[in-house]
């Protein structure tokens, strides 16, 4: 009985079709999920840059008030604070970014890559650096925009006892939504994060108004 010395040939599987547009569908939702995370980064750096506007003038006025108790001096007082903490987080930041930046361009240079790139590859790398200035006007526009919330709110209200409630309520109302946006961002918990953002915010305000007000007590 003859065998079959040739047994059956396996179907030859056909190459999958490569799915072009899954691909690229997939690389979108990778930009995507990139561009996400930066603007996630610079919605936080923008709401940290507010609350320290609203805290740092919120906390000068009231320290001021507790010794002037005109609205003059008070107001004043926060528009110095306005122009003055803006100048500083915009150097400040100015400074701090330049510095990252050399310190990426330098290991650019260092691994070799910028000696292979023509003029257009070059400037792609450098625009995905962080741009200093823009970091820098967009932290002074931050704390600018936070530092006006205590101000309108009590620039136009003569009796002392009514304005130092207006901007407390006003900065009490800011700082818990600043708590809860900035948690909905780090995906903490709101109503703890809330919490803590408001009670950090009164311990500020309270120190300031204490210390000064005895400070001014004593005739110092």
């Amino acid at each position: 009985m003859a065998t079959n010395q040739f047994p059956d040939k396996q179907p030859i599987k056909e190459p999958k079709p490569l799915d072009v547009e899954a691909q690229t569908h997939k690389e979108g939702q990778e930009i995507e999920v990139f561009d996400y995370a930066k603007r996630a980064q610079w919605l936080r750096a923008a709401v940290l840059g507010a609350n320290d506007g609203l805290l740092s003038v919120a906390a000068l006025m009231m320290g001021v008030g507790a010794v002037k108790k005109d609205s003059k001096t008070m107001i004043l007082s926060g528009v110095a604070g306005l122009v003055g903490g803006a100048c500083s987080m915009a150097i400040g930041e100015l400074v701090s970014v330049y510095s990252q930046y050399d310190i990426e361009m330098s290991q650019l240079k260092r691994g070799g890559r910028t000696e292979n790139m023509g003029v257009e590859e070059m400037d792609a790398e450098k625009e995905k650096l962080p741009n200093p200035w823009q970091a820098a006007g967009a932290s002074a526009l931050a704390f600018s925009l936070g530092a006006l919330l205590p101000l309108l709110s009590a620039a136009f209200i003569k009796d002392y006892t009514v304005r130092v409630t207006v901007v407390i309520v006003v900065v009490s109302v800011t700082l818990l939504g600043f708590g809860g946006f900035g948690a909905v961002l780090g995906k903490a918990p709101v109503v703890k994060s809330s919490l803590r953002v408001l009670l950090g915010g009164w311990l500020a305000l309270a120190l300031t108004f204490g210390l000064t007000k005895l400070v001014g007590t004593a005739g110092l």
